[in-house]
């Protein structure tokens, strides 16, 4: 009998590339709010899901350095399950309940990719970087302060596809004043038999469902943002046309269960 959540099946089913559910997450992260133009975001959404107006092509950028573990002490395994990750959430509407829904996203890490994929997430390998915090004063400790300056970076194929900056300035006292939306995804999964290419194995739309969302210390302060022109990508197409604030802070959470809200292949 062959065993795993994921692909390799074996035996032992040591070889899986990402263990199974609950998976938990804790992370820092720096996400940055800037605005794209309209028609470029609006040109990304799948099926059913239409731009929100009132945002005006209103996008997050986000880079996260993750911890994970499943059931299995995971967390002591840093080399395989550690891994740092930038993504895109842009606002829109499904059903008419306002939403993000996630376009572009990299990771460092082939077990986070494998998750991803299972989700919905469209992950592709990247190198991710952003300033840390140290609980030891420096001038290299980066605190949670006023003043505190943090970079990020996002490169993939040698190219480096986005740079941001934030300066904090104050701190935020309820984080679901800017962090609210449900996030979409949408799971694809091609067929390459000749006759049935432009016939996918799975399409469907799918909630990030976050159990136990957990969002602390949060500082907001000034920000920069750039997405330049890179060959072979598509991402300099929601450049920032406007920039808004930058966070930092840490999020938590489990994730145990996948809805799905429309299979486009029923």
């Amino acid at each position: 009998m062959l065993n795993g959540f994921s692909v390799p099946l074996t035996p032992q089913g040591m070889s899986a590339a990402t263990p199974s559910p609950p998976w938990h997450y804790s992370s820092d992260c720096v996400a940055i709010e800037y605005w794209a133009k309209p028609a470029a975001v609006a040109a990304l959404l799948p099926p059913g899901m239409t731009p929100d107006q009132s945002s005006g092509g209103r996008a997050f950028f986000w880079f996260l350095d993750w911890q994970f573990t499943a059931s299995n002490d995971e967390l002591t395994d840093p080399a395989r399950y550690q891994y740092r990750e930038a993504f895109v959430l842009v606002e829109a509407i499904l059903d008419g309940k306002p939403v993000n829904y996630c376009p572009y996203i990299f990771v460092d890490n082939d077990a986070a990719i494998a998750r991803g994929w299972i989700q919905g997430y469209p992950k592709k390998l990247g190198s991710i970087f952003q300033t840390r915090s140290f609980a030891a004063p420096s001038a290299a400790a980066a605190p949670l302060a006023k003043g505190s300056r943090f970079g990020a970076s996002l490169a993939a194929h040698g190219e480096r596809m986005a740079t941001a900056r934030i300066q904090l300035e104050e701190p935020v006292a309820d984080p679901a004043t800017i962090f609210h939306r449900p996030t979409i995804i949408r799971r694809y999964f091609p067929e390459l038999t000749a006759d049935r290419r432009n016939k996918p194995a799975v399409d469907e739309l799918t909630l990030s469902q976050m159990d136990g969302l957990t969002i602390v210390d949060v500082w907001a302060g000034s920000a920069e943002l750039l997405i330049p022109e890179v060959q072979g990508e598509d991402m300099h197409m929601i450049a920032p046309q406007r920039v808004g604030r930058g966070y930092r802070f840490g999020m938590a959470y489990s994730v145990t269960d996948l809805p799905i809200l429309k299979n486009y292949l029923a």
